[in-house]
């Protein structure tokens, strides 16, 4: 059987890259500025709250820092996943670091909804008193803050810092969300999100509240809005687990692979798994059959050209005759 060439080949075409955390330097920044963003806005709504005496603000400013505490998680995530790159120990790199995050989150999420709706059904029981004029600035400020959070998570959900090298497998790869996706900023994105549709009830209850007198508009859209979180909550945790439990992802990857070898000579794929190991880092072992096999590198080149892999092992078997049969 001729030699390998696998010297020759370079470390992407050779299909053994694990630096998952490149993709996401952009990711980790925005992440940065949001939380800093909800830090400063909830040391302010301390500071005015003791200051003026006002209750409503002081709650939401306690608010606001668990807030930043379940973001501070997603943030610490992306500096582990960074500094612990490079370490042997880590098989896979630490791409999952990203999908064990946005894991936390989203039980984190389905916590704090499920607490508002128990909340609200106590209010709607046992009507408290509601400060419409001190809460409803508070609502705008938190609506306003989540809304430039919001435009700041934008660009990294839409894939902004992709790099071109990696464009051409979205032509082809349906499932190219699931592979690509960065599990630890869609739950940040949601955080936000989910605070931002809470401001948006809220300033719609304590408006109606004020002008009409509505005051069960206030727990009622509680209600709503812990309903909502408990469904981005149910599916951020679902794809995060697809990632943590090495499910095969989605899209026509293995398709495309099997397809690859099969345009080859006479080759049979005998086992095959592919699986994503955290943002744009997606993985593959085929186990494949000839008569007459060629270098490993011939498929390596033939599997990397139809699904950029970051990482692809392959084992080659000659097939004798009575294999065929």
């Amino acid at each position: 059987m001729p030699t390998d060439p696998l010297d020759a080949l370079d470390p992407l075409q050779w299909g053994n890259d694990h630096a998952s955390h490149e993709g996401v330097a952009g990711n980790e920044r925005r992440t940065t500025v949001v939380v800093a963003i909800t830090i400063v806005v909830m040391l302010l709504e301390l500071a005015v709250g003791m200051w003026t005496g006002s209750l409503a603000l002081t709650a939401d400013g306690w608010h606001m820092a668990t807030h930043a505490g379940a973001l501070g998680l997603s943030l610490l995530a992306y500096w582990f996943a960074r500094t612990r790159a490079d370490r042997k120990h880590f098989t896979f790199g630490t791409g999952k670091v990203y999908a064990l995050a946005g894991f936390s989150s989203a039980v984190l999420l389905a916590v704090a909804a499920v607490w508002m709706g128990i909340e609200a059904v106590r209010r709607l029981i046992v009507p408290g008193e509601v400060h419409f004029d001190e809460a409803l600035p508070v609502a705008v400020l938190g609506l306003v803050v989540n809304l430039v959070s919001i435009r700041l998570l934008h660009a990294g959900r839409q894939g902004g810092d992709h790099d071109h090298d990696h464009d051409h497998d979205h032509d082809h790869d349906h499932g190219h969300v699931a592979a690509h996706h960065d599990h630890n900023l869609r739950a940040v994105y949601l955080h936000v999100l989910a605070d931002a549709l809470t401001s948006v009830f809220a300033i719609v209850a304590l408006a109606c509240g004020k002008l009409f007198g509505w005051v069960f508009l206030d727990p009622l859209m509680g209600i709503v809005g812990g309903v909502l979180i408990v469904r981005w909550s149910v599916q951020l945790g679902s794809a995060a687990a697809v990632q943590l439990l090495d499910a095969v992802p989605m899209g026509d990857a293995e398709a495309r692979v099997t397809a690859a070898l099969a345009a080859m000579d006479d080759v049979r794929v005998l086992d095959l798994h592919v699986w994503d190991m955290g943002p744009r880092c997606r993985a593959c072992i085929v186990a494949l059959s000839a008569e007459r096999p060629r270098p490993t590198a011939d498929y390596r080149r033939a599997i990397l050209a139809a699904v950029p892999f970051a990482h692809l092992t392959v084992e080659v078997h000659t097939r004798t005759g009575r294999d065929a049969a």
